[in-house]
């Protein structure tokens, strides 16, 4: 693939990539309880050509590939689409030790794909998209009404803005942490006319108030760079 060299991780990615974390955020997103020894591989892509800052997770859990990214903009439309191009490297990172031509069928394990909206625009709680959306008109290609596609994909959009889908979020503490902490920092921005500023006054309001507390004190000065990247992206490429 294309290598990025600006690549930037989010905040968000940065907070969960822990199979601890990743386990509990799993089990609030499907609503399960899994054993706290339940394994988490996570196979997350370090470089993806069509992404200019890194907001996705990556990682098999109790025989599922689940594959998450945060929005922080506008939701793009073709989420499915990249999604699609997405999990096609993902697998064949995963089946490159195993014999695809060989004459016994290979496993894969079953893939679910969710985005975590967390941008300003209003939203509905929950949205699925669908890769056959973006196909042609069947009637177009002369097809009858009976023919279904034979590839399919749905992303599930879910709106974790503070007070949306509560039930979800209040399932995983780190989650309802994040969501506050991310409603401040907007908040202290908005307030105060200045993205660094507002962000480096919400890391301070959270920290006192035991929010995220020790991954904010520990990589604050880290937090503030990612985080202005990411408001930056969000008021100057909405559709990206």
């Amino acid at each position: 693939m294309t290598v990025n060299n600006k690549f930037k991780n989010s905040v968000f990615v940065k907070l969960f990539d822990d199979p601890d974390l990743l386990r509990e955020l799993y089990c609030a997103l499907e609503g399960v309880t899994l054993p706290a020894d339940a394994p988490v591989s996570i196979n997350t892509l370090e470089q993806v050509a069509f992404m200019e800052f890194n907001n996705d997770l990556s990682f098999e859990i109790a025989g599922k590939l689940i594959v998450l990214i945060e929005h922080q903009s506008t939701i793009n439309p073709n989420m499915a689409v990249r999604l699609l191009i997405y999990v096609a490297h993902v697998l064949e990172a995963l089946i490159k030790s195993k014999t695809i031509y060989s004459t016994k069928p290979i496993t894969i394990p079953w893939p679910e794909f969710f985005v975590l909206y967390n941008g300003r625009d209003p939203y509905p709680d929950e949205v699925i998209m669908k890769l056959s959306d973006h196909f042609e008109n069947p009637q177009d290609l002369g097809l009858e009404e009976k023919y279904r596609p034979m590839l399919e994909l749905e992303v599930k959009v879910l709106n974790i803005n503070e007070g949306r889908n509560e039930h979800i979020v209040n399932r995983c503490r780190k989650l309802a942490e994040y969501c506050a902490f991310m409603a401040k920092a907007r908040g202290f921005t908005d307030a105060l006319g200045n993205k660094k500023e507002g962000i480096k006054t919400a890391i301070k309001f959270c920290v006192k108030h035991g929010i995220l507390e020790e991954f904010l004190e520990t990589n604050a000065r880290e937090i503030v760079s990612m985080l202005f990247t990411e408001f930056s992206k969000s008021i100057a490429a909405p559709d990206a």
